[in-house]
């Protein structure tokens, strides 16, 4: 997500066709190296797409790192917890949820039995024990029932940014309408419900295996590297 509109590289090579890529994947490869020829380790890449999504990772490891989280559970300061996760999103240089997104969440977590609902099931879906696809359907339960006001807290970017930003190398952040954009564009079959549930975030994860498969020689460091891929296919702010 770039300040302004950005305009491709020129002379920008043309990789050969690999065996197994669709081409669609391959039309996709060569667009993002149009505008960042270095691939992932382009320095205009770096500035534009990956600096700030690490960067609110790295806040979050400073206000909310696992030992941290957890003794805020323990002192059941529930509103803090809530409060730093939604200033670390905040303090991001490009917001990745939308105004609405924003208000509603805050509103959520305004009163104690939202604040506690929130934080115990963040805690629970980062680091609670047993498979990830029971963890995630039980965080879309806790994000369904938090407190509402005038706007749904329900929503895709509000479902899955904290773990994209927690834990960038499990997790990923989902975009709906760049997202589906990028998955055609790519020719990959993307199983996507407007209502978050495991079988989309888990189509959602194919598409990023098939992503960091396909362009591994491009040397993708995490779902930063995935998710920025697929943001650049499907973005208008890339249009070329």
């Amino acid at each position: 997500m770039s300040a302004s509109k950005p305009v491709a590289a020129r002379g920008a090579s043309k990789p050969a066709r690999r065996e197994g890529r669709t081409a669609g994947a391959e039309r996709c490869r060569r667009k993002f190296l149009r505008f960042f020829p270095g691939g992932f380790s382009d320095e205009t890449y770096i500035a534009w797409e990956r600096d700030y999504k690490w960067e609110t990772h790295e806040r979050w490891e400073e206000s909310l790192s696992r030992e941290e989280f957890r003794r805020l559970l323990r002192g059941r300061e529930f509103a803090e917890v809530a409060a730093r996760a939604v200033r670390v999103e905040q303090r991001s240089r490009y917001s990745m949820i939308f105004s609405f997104e924003k208000m509603a969440l805050r509103d959520a977590v305004k009163c104690e039995e939202g604040a506690r609902a929130f934080a115990e099931g963040l805690y629970e879906f980062l680091h609670g024990a047993g498979q990830v696809e029971r963890r995630f359907e039980r965080w879309v339960e806790v994000v369904a029932q938090l407190p509402r006001r005038q706007t749904r807290v329900l929503t895709w970017p509000l479902v899955t940014v904290f773990g994209f930003i927690a834990q960038p190398r499990m997790h990923i952040f989902l975009k709906p309408n760049v997202t589906r954009a990028a998955a055609r564009e790519y020719e990959f079959d993307f199983r996507y419900k407007s209502r978050p549930s495991w079988e989309t975030y888990a189509s959602l994860l194919e598409f990023a295996e098939a992503v960091r498969r396909d362009q591994r020689d491009l040397r993708p460091r995490d779902m930063i590297d995935i998710q920025s891929f697929m943001w650049i296919q499907g973005s208008d702010e890339y249009e070329e």
